[in-house]
């Protein structure tokens, strides 16, 4: 149990980094069709013919997920609110990494509603940071983080604001470098976490200390099961050892 509760930081973090890979190869499509930051994420990715930006949002789910078991195993002050942001955003970016390729030929108002809802679900994460703040700040364990949170939940608000105006008023433009920077706040969030939890003195922390006693005790034992060598006293001539018995070679 004390394993899998270790495995959860390293699953976030890899989920993190596979995330930030996917996506930007996602950016690289060269079909001039496709205007990254004139279209949602979601457009993007029903329209876009590859599958790195669903790779993308399916890593942030598995991440997300991890991240929270991780958090929960540990103790980390996160129950109630914060803890069903976090999942239910990691649950919807799963969700949509496969409902999303199968909505190619979507036009007008359910492109329009679309918007709404993605800009809605990318301020879950820094609404969770802003909740997170004074948690973090009163447990010794993670005070260390509630500065980088803070900053996130604040960038995160300002990224909803310029968002939203790009959604509504805006007629939608640059409302995917909005969204895209509402979602590289999400990332940070979830990287700060994740990092934090991973290099904290829990979980993970004695998983470490257990396997490396674990090697220690093994090499101990390896030593022990290997044959005995006499030494020779200092000036003996190999004849018999006559205190032992044995006969010194």
């Amino acid at each position: 149990m004390l394993l899998v509760r270790g495995i959860y930081p390293l699953i976030a973090c890899l989920g993190v980094v596979a995330a930030v890979v996917a996506l930007a190869v996602g950016l690289l499509d060269t079909d001039p069709r496709l205007d990254a930051f004139g279209m949602t994420i979601g457009e993007y990715a029903v329209v876009s013919e590859g599958v790195a930006t669903e790779f993308g949002m399916l890593s942030l789910g598995v991440a997300a997920v991890a991240l929270l078991a991780g958090l929960r195993a540990t103790g980390a002050p996160v129950r109630g609110t914060p803890e069903w942001l976090i999942g239910t955003w990691g649950g919807v970016m799963m969700v949509a990494a496969f409902v999303l390729p199968m909505l190619d030929g979507w036009t007008g108002e359910a492109h329009r509603i679309a918007s709404i809802m993605s800009v809605m679900s990318l301020a879950v994460l820094p609404a969770a940071a802003g909740l997170l703040v004074s948690r973090f700040a009163g447990d010794e364990r993670w005070r260390a983080v509630a500065r980088p949170v803070e900053w996130l939940a604040l960038a995160g608000g300002f990224g909803l604001l310029a968002t939203t105006y790009a959604a509504l008023p805006g007629g939608g433009a640059l409302i995917g470098l909005g969204e895209r920077v509402m979602l590289a706040v999400g990332i940070a969030f979830l990287g700060v976490l994740a990092l934090r939890l991973a290099t904290l003195g829990g979980a993970g922390h004695r998983v470490a200390v257990r396997l490396r006693e674990a090697y220690a005790g093994f090499a101990v034992r390896v030593d022990l099961a290997k044959p005995g060598r006499l030494t020779r006293p200092a000036g003996s001539t190999g004849a018999d050892d006559p205190a032992s018995g044995r006969v010194l070679r």
